[in-house]
């Protein structure tokens, strides 16, 4: 064994114990066994032959009747998952393959068919090894929920974003990510991750001050204690992620839905962006976008057609209540400059989403006909947020009236009223705190427009910062917010200013009701919208 693959076996914690109700009890004996193998004498070496699947499972891209399921060998091998609506698994369905190989890092994901709608899936992975037939790991079990399609059932979807900066990483001494927990707990249908998934541009220590004396202990790997250039240091930081006990916890029974923002790249990039940053020694944003994103889908539970499709942006339909629309506001935005956001149209300078991009959304949204139409955007749309050097990185420009990117959400705004379109609610993280806005146009600049709301809610695992300032372009007004002014910024997760959102649709009345959380899974904040 390799000095970082045995780092990382000693930074990884398997539960002994059968997490989740019996799910991966078997994990840490045969991790055990494993290792004592690898140690031992060769004429016992067939147990070192088996795989090791360390990073857990997750499940994305669910439908009524399919789904995608993706974990991560330590060698070369074949991914096969069963899946029953038995939780005893006393009667599968033929297995599915996938295959780890080197080129996509030893990920590998499968995509069950023919799932019943509606139902509790329960399904059971393990890997074989490609270079010793027949020696498999230790199984990993899942669960999910399949896609209705009818509307008899509640749909339950959670969101939040920011997960490990301002250099908070894995503290196993604080209880690892005590927000998936809480979320778990829950038990959603569904969790949108509203991007800076990893923080790529914040290496972390191995401790840092976090507040009133307070010490946070950092579990690190080589990769996240530099910036992330090369394609292998991406993939570290997403690697790194999934030592966390709690998060893998929560992918193993909540399919998951990722978007991206800035801190999978570069704090607030841009396509054709150059740095300056000395510690970069590649300094084209665009050549680090790439390796990202590829980092990104081999570390995200889509379809293996994904892998060479450059796209992010999609719909998810969640039966006739609730459809999801993931938008990229970073692949085709154009520059933070200020002076660019003044520009006289949407496409080229002052793009936050593309023209492409929102011509997909408007089409999308006017052709659903699910009852919730749910847009997961990594950033506030009400917000003025910044760069450090006095650009704008948001959607809004800070002042009143319509310029640079807003004429992106005007042109949105107008056509979904023009068609008659309701039931559209935003839901973003980015500013790390939690917040419900509602726009409406007798309050702001421009119109006539459907009055809408968006849901803050973040970080997930990061410093809690204080509230940014409103634009009065679109009529925005603070319904709630879970900061202060008086806020001193960087609160650590110790504090507990933590935030998730759930949104649950009620089958008879049909009415979207939206519940703010802390990390303790307190509720904080609840408004119901009317169908």
């Amino acid at each position: 064994m390799g000095a970082a693959a045995a780092a990382t076996l000693r930074a990884l914690h398997i539960t002994r114990r059968a997490a989740l109700g019996g799910a991966v009890g078997a994990a840490g004996a045969l991790l055990d066994a494993a290792l004592r193998a690898r140690a031992a004498p060769a004429w016992v070496s067939a147990e070192a032959q088996r795989p090791l699947a360390l990073w857990g499972v997750m499940t994305g891209e669910v439908t009524a009747q399919s789904a995608v399921v993706w974990s991560r060998a330590d060698r070369p091998a074949t991914l096969r998952v069963r899946w029953s609506t038995d939780p005893d698994l006393r009667a599968t369905a033929p297995a599915a393959e996938g295959q780890a190989l080197p080129e996509r890092d030893l990920t590998a994901r499968v995509r069950l068919t023919g799932l019943p709608p509606g139902r509790r899936v329960f399904y059971m992975a393990h890997f074989e090894s490609l270079l010793h037939p027949g020696a498999r790991s230790a199984p990993l079990f899942g669960e999910l929920t399949t896609a209705p399609l009818d509307a008899l059932a509640p749909v339950r979807f959670a969101w939040s974003g920011d997960s490990f900066g301002q250099g908070y990483g894995i503290n196993p001494q604080a209880g690892g990510v005590r927000l998936y927990e809480a979320a778990r707990l829950a038990a959603p249908d569904l969790f949108i991750h509203c991007g800076d998934r990893i923080y790529a541009d914040q290496p972390l220590k191995e401790m840092r001050g976090a507040g009133e004396g307070r010490r946070w202990h950092n579990l690190l790997t080589p990769e996240v204690s530099r910036v992330a250039e090369t394609l292998d240091d991406f993939r570290g930081y997403y690697r790194y992620t999934l030592l966390d006990e709690p998060t893998r916890r929560l992918y193993q029974v909540c399919p998951q839905v990722f978007l991206w923002d800035d801190h999978e790249v570069k704090n607030d990039w841009f396509p054709g962006r150059v740095l300056r940053d000395r510690r970069y020694t590649e300094r084209a944003v665009d050549v680090l976008a790439a390796r990202s994103r590829q980092a990104f889908f081999e570390y995200s539970p889509l379809p293996m057609s994904w892998l060479r499709r450059p796209r992010l942006y999609r719909r998810l339909p969640y039966g006739p209540l609730l459809e999801i629309f993931a938008l990229d506001g970073r692949s085709y935005r154009g520059p933070n400059d200020r002076e660019a956001q003044v520009a006289e149209g949407p496409a080229g300078a002052c793009a936050m989403w593309g023209e492409e991009q929102l011509r997909w959304l408007i089409e999308g949204l006017c052709a659903s006909r699910a009852r919730w139409k749910v847009v997961a955007c990594a950033q506030p749309l009400a917000l003025a947020i910044s760069t450090r050097d006095g650009g704008v990185d948001g959607v809004s420009s800070g002042s009143a009236g319509v310029t640079g990117r807003e004429r992106e959400l005007l042109e949105l705004l107008r056509a979904l009223r023009a068609r008659q379109v309701r039931g559209v609610v935003w839901v973003n993280a980015d500013v790390h705190y939690a917040a419900a806005h509602h726009f409406h146009p007798d309050r702001g600049a421009v119109g006539p427009f459907e009055p809408f709301w968006e849901f803050v809610a973040g970080p997930i695992n990061a410093a809690t910062l204080g509230p940014k300032r409103l634009d009065p372009t679109f009529g925005p007004r603070v319904e709630f917010i879970s900061v202060t002014d008086r806020l001193k910024e960087g609160l650590s997760p110790l504090d507990e200013q933590q935030f998730y959102g759930m949104g649950e649709v009620n089958p008879d009345t049909q009415a979207l009701t939206i519940t703010l959380h802390d990390l303790t899974g307190k509720t904080i904040y609840r408004h119901t919208l009317p169908p």
